[in-house]
């Protein structure tokens, strides 16, 4: 017996812990239930069976008369019982009628026939069950007599006439009209709605609206150095995800540069202040294999790629890059991360490899050349400065000397005087000036060479200096980790001005100057600063931290809420593009939903914890816990009067909702699934629910019944969902892609119009398929830009955007929706389906769509079999 038949369910009408014990009956009574309809099951089997033996036996033991002739189609011999079976498949053209099971003594002959039997099909189904397909569900196992079209005529008055076959049983009904779906081996079945008359008459295409990259939320500043440029353009280019972004700070406008296939990691400004080279990570494909990592040199007024450079050269991704400066950028230097940091130098315009070194083994920051000689290189990192000369193709490396002075753990950062000396910052907050020295032939002897040494050290900071920058005139600015300061030093190192920025922000991790006066400042906590030292500083860009799950949009409103793993719960403007508010809470966030009236939202955290904020105040206006493992999702119903709480301790708690969302009762709690819940969604009439699991389930429940579990999950075919995020179902069963394990696809979202279900998989791709798509293999469109599996999707209230949400990569992207094709007059297919995130198709593989008839009268549906191994991504 599966344990989908085993599940039961607790209905909890009150907190007290008196609930819990009391249901200790209810379980009993429930699988006394589920075993008692197994053995009715078990019975009507053996019936069917008994049937079937016994007429074989009663023809061949009382042939009929000789002067019998054969009866008139739909009619039987009275000499021959009408017994039928049960399992005996529906035949078009014969009729129904009605069996009568025999009570007689059956002989033991027989039963070793019927045990027999028994253990034949018994067999069969396990090994259907063990192939990994989605196939058509109903075909009955064939009897060995012939089917009544294909009998031949008597050829003498003697042959016996063939009794009717009987009508199918409605259970029969239910799996010729079902489609069974295998993850990892588990059958996972799902009912074909009434409206589709011919399933395999389908046909799947893309939809006819596309997604367009509107806005990029957030920054990556937490582990990135010198990625915050400031163009003539005036804007401000900077990185997040696969995505180099450029920010005009006065319009406050958005350009993207969107042809890296991986997480960018580094960036860098030509001197001629309009082309500009950026890095990214190796990354793997979908089977796990690695690809290549490049630079891109591209213009910033076109977004045109210029040149791709290294591909194929380098190893797990490309760390640091600079162009040269004293030959206008004719050349651009390289470090990957490989375990050596090959330092390769490369020729712009031609796109070849000049030279190549092994660096260090420890892990590198920085590189630059000098800005007055391009054969010189400058390289620092842990524990290390190292100074690099080309010549003839051949590097020659020079350590730093530290002398008397203390090694530091770390060399962040580096830049160059006016006077051609090196200005570096380190991990104990000095500023040290490096300078060449003569040989100490004493000490090194005859042949000694010139050394670079320490001239200065200058007190900077407390904690480390993370960022310098070079200003006209000789001017230079620091920015400092622990003390959060931003401090003007003159040419010769003597402090002018210094500010702090605000703690919520962070440290400084790099600074880009905008007229010599106005600056911007990239922080660790993932924000962009702009301001002044006697104005101070504001955000004018701000992003999560860390990882994130919960997204939700306003029912009502063109906002949004996010949380995460760096507990926050931040709340957005769409149209606006900026964070309205963001409070810290204890416990980080996993789920989140608005109320239906707009006015709170409930979020959902790691301990089984939740609250409901008021948007307005940001006060927490209610509280409860559920449990003490992680909360997965919240859901109200459409009116607003129940609030759902997915919970990984396998339940679903239901809250009855009063006084606009700010009063929670409990109401009952739905007991029968066999892991974690992962989504869940509320039928129209906001009765019942839908939901999924971890264990690849699709259970029904009827909640004003009681949060009672729907057994028979055939009648809730028909049934029509208020919003359908549940990633397994009918409706959405094409997302699905071949091979996938179950977790391949982290959320999915249909839009308010029904017309298009988005989908965030685990590839870092977004993509947009019909709704609904039923049918293996459906196309989609498909997105990139998130550098990590991309963990939420949400259409906003109109559907004129959607928003997706990274996870490590901390990314939120805000993509346009673009309307296409005849429009609202398009037909629409039938209702819910599952799906598997496919390649893009293009435009001319678009068709007219196929609508199937609304009659709710059954039809016979045609055979699927269609293979779709999901045996897990290596």
């Amino acid at each position: 017996m599966s344990p989908a038949i085993l599940t039961h369910l607790t209905v909890s009408s009150s907190d007290d812990a008196s609930a819990d014990g009391s249901a200790d009956f209810a379980d009993r009574a429930s699988m006394m239930e589920v075993r008692l309809q197994a053995q009715e099951d078990e019975i009507t089997l053996l019936k069917s069976s008994l049937a079937d033996a016994l007429r074989k036996l009663r023809l061949h033991d009382h042939p009929p008369s000789q002067g019998r002739t054969l009866a008139r189609k739909g009619s039987l011999s009275p000499s021959v019982p009408r017994a039928c079976n049960s399992r005996t498949p529906s035949l078009r053209g014969s009729l129904w009628l009605r069996g009568h099971w025999p009570s007689c003594i059956v002989s033991p002959a027989v039963k070793r026939k019927i045990r027999r039997k028994k253990k034949k099909e018994e067999g069969n189904r396990k090994r259907n069950a063990s192939r990994g397909t989605i196939a058509r569900i109903g075909a009955a196992p064939q009897r060995n007599w012939p089917h009544p079209r294909h009998r031949s005529e008597p050829q003498t008055p003697t042959s016996a006439p063939a009794p009717a076959p009987c009508p199918p049983s409605r259970k029969e009904r239910r799996n010729q009209q079902s489609i069974k779906m295998f993850i990892r081996g588990r059958p996972i079945t799902m009912y074909i709605p009434s409206n589709i008359q011919n399933y395999e008459d389908l046909k799947m295409e893309p939809p006819f609206e596309r997604l367009e990259l509107d806005w990029v939320y957030g920054y990556r500043g937490r582990d990135c150095r010198d990625n915050l440029y400031f163009l003539p353009s005036g804007e401000a280019v900077f990185f997040i995800a696969c995505v180099v972004v450029l920010y005009h700070i006065n319009n406050r406008t958005q350009r993207h540069y969107d042809k890296h296939t991986d997480c960018v990691r580094c960036l860098t400004l030509h001197p001629d202040k309009v082309r500009m080279a950026s890095g990214q990570t190796a990354g793997v494909d979908k089977d796990g294999k690695p690809l290549h990592p490049c630079v891109h040199i591209w213009d910033s007024t076109t977004l045109v790629t210029l040149q791709q450079i290294g591909l194929g050269a380098f190893q797990r991704g490309v760390g640091c890059v600079a162009f040269s400066f004293a030959d206008s950028g004719a050349f651009l230097c390289v470090i990957d991360d490989s375990n050596e940091h090959m330092l390769s130098v490369w020729d712009c315009n031609k796109g070849t490899r000049h030279a190549e070194v092994k660096n260090t083994n420890e892990a590198v920051f920085c590189v630059e050349f000098n800005s007055n000689d391009s054969t010189n290189i400058i390289t620092c990192g842990k524990s290390h400065v190292y100074f690099w000369t080309l010549s003839a193709g051949q590097f020659t490396k020079k350590q730093g000397i530290f002398g008397k002075y203390k090694k530091p753990k770390f060399i962040q950062c580096f830049v160059f005087s006016l006077t051609g000396d090196v200005l570096t910052g380190d991990s104990e907050g000095n500023i040290l000036t490096w300078g060449k020295s003569a040989a100490d032939v004493k000490t090194l002897g005859k042949g000694a060479k010139e050394t670079f040494q320490i001239m200065r050290q200058t007190r900077a900071h407390e904690g480390s200096v993370f960022t310098l920058c070079s200003l006209q005139g000789g001017a230079v600015l620091s920015g400092g980790g622990k003390d959060r300061k931003i401090i003007r030093w003159s040419a010769d190192l003597a402090p002018e001005r210094e500010c702090e920025i605000p703690e919520n922000y962070g440290a400084v991790r790099t600074i880009s100057d905008v007229d010599g006066e106005e600056l911007l400042v990239g922080t660790t906590r993932n924000a962009i600063l702009r301001g002044t030292f006697s104005d101070g500083f504001v955000a004018i860009v701000q992003g999560h931290m860390d990882e994130m799950w919960g997204l939700a949009t306003h029912p009502s409103q063109n906002i949004f809420i996010t949380c995460g793993h760096d507990r926050q719960v931040c709340l957005w403007k769409t149209e606006e593009h900026k964070l309205d508010w963001c409070i810290t809470l204890e416990e980080y966030g996993l789920c989140a939903d608005f109320c239906p009236n707009g006015s709170v939202v409930s979020v959902g955290l790691s301990t089984g914890r939740w609250m409901v904020l008021d948007l307005l105040t940001r006060e927490v206006v209610s509280e409860s816990i559920d449990g003490n493992e992680q909360l997965s999702v919240m859901r109200y119903s459409p009116d607003g009067s129940f609030l759902a709480v997915g919970s990984h301790d396998n339940f679903i708690y239901i809250y009855n909702v009063t006084e606009s969302g700010r009063r929670y009762t409990r109401f009952g709690k739905c007991n029968g699934h066999s892991s974690f819940i992962t989504h869940l969604d509320w039928s129209k009439d906001g009765k019942y629910i839908m939901s999924n699991s971890g264990d690849y389930e699709i259970l029904y429940w009827d909640v004003a019944a009681g949060c009672k579990l729907l057994r028979n999950r055939f009648e809730s075919k028909d049934r029509e969902w208020a919003s359908y995020t549940c990633v397994l179902g009918f409706h959405v069963m094409g997302v699905w892609l071949e091979g996938s394990d179950g977790t391949d696809i982290n959320a999915l979202c249909r839009s308010h119009s029904e017309r298009m279900v988005a989908v965030a998989d685990d590839f870092c791709k977004v993509h947009l398929f019909q709704y609904p798509c039923p049918k293996p293999k459906a196309p989609s469109h498909k997105y990139e830009g998130h550098g990590s599996h991309v963990t939420n999707v949400c259409f906003t209230h109109s559907d004129s955007h959607l928003l997706s949400m990274g996870g490590k990569d901390t990314c939120i992207l805000q993509w346009r929706v673009i309307r296409g094709g005849p429009g609202d007059s398009r037909e629409k297919l039938a209702s819910t389906s599952t799906s598997s995130p496919e390649p893009a198709t293009t435009l001319s593989q678009r068709g007219e769509r196929t609508q199937g008839s609304g009659s709710p009268n059954y039809v016979q549906p045609v055979k699927l079999a269609t293979n779709l191994a999901c045996k897990r991504r290596r």
